[in-house]
């Protein structure tokens, strides 16, 4: 049994044992305990005994050291989630045109199509615009077949009036000594195939080194790319041939 002694003002001893009431005992009348005020219920638990609100019961029933569990100034307690890094915003991908121009979509634009057409040449004349990066191809009442093309890089577009002088299906491939000069990682000659630059199909204007051809690289239409032949995708190419013959009068603007 936990008892605890006290000594009171006159003479009176208090005696606090584990039970619901605290007596005071004369010192001179042991035998007549007095009841001085009824003991709260013991809590054993030390959890609890943090919560019993310091004062005289805390001091009889704690470690004299005040409460046990005294919690710390707002300033100094702990936030009660994980602080987390400052926010970095995702990385965006990237589209597929940007990182790898061999997925880069043709413009629609580019695509072939009929369209209207009212300058004076006459039906079967190839136009090619150069800065706009179009081939027509004159119908007649108005109209023209348009395709896009890829042109010569900045130093080697040109301009003038060719004709087509000879038709080549899955053209060889000898870089001129001029090309080269430029590019001496280039193949000495590549036979026709499609891995060869000029595609699936060439049409040589006049006898100049420049040709309309095919491409196996045809996200490349739409741009200025080559050192001054006409560029086109392997199925407009071939399209193309299939319309004009040895002679055709072809404009570069």
């Amino acid at each position: 049994m936990f008892k605890t002694s006290l000594a009171l003002l006159g003479g009176a001893t208090l005696v606090c044992v584990m039970s619901d009431q605290a007596v005071a005992i004369d010192a001179a009348s042991p035998r007549e305990p007095a009841v001085i005020y009824a003991a709260q219920p013991v809590r054993t638990a030390s959890a609890e005994r943090a919560n019993m609100g310091g004062g005289f019961i805390e001091f009889l029933f704690g470690d004299g050291q005040g409460p046990r569990y005294q919690q710390p100034p707002v300033y100094q307690q702990q936030p009660s989630y994980e602080p987390r890094g400052p926010h970095l915003p995702q990385q965006q991908a990237l589209p597929p045109e940007a990182s790898n121009p061999t997925q880069r979509p043709l413009d629609p634009m580019y695509e072939k199509q009929v369209v209207d057409y009212h300058g004076k040449e006459g039906p079967g004349t190839i136009v090619i615009d150069t800065p706009n990066k179009f081939l027509y191809l004159v119908e007649g009442d108005g109209k023209a077949l348009r395709y896009g093309i890829g042109v010569g890089r900045p130093g080697f577009t040109w301009s003038g009036v060719k004709m087509i002088s000879a038709k080549r299906e899955w053209p060889d491939w000898t870089p001129p000594a001029e090309m080269l000069a430029r590019r001496p990682d280039l193949p000495r000659h590549m036979e026709g195939g499609p891995e060869n630059p000029l595609g699936a199909r060439a049409m040589y204007l006049g006898s100049s080194l420049y040709r309309i051809h095919g491409s196996n690289e045809p996200w490349t239409i739409g741009t200025n790319v080559s050192s001054g032949c006409i560029r086109m995708r392997n199925q407009d190419v071939i399209d193309l041939y299939g319309r004009v013959n040895v002679g055709t009068r072809v404009i570069v603007l």
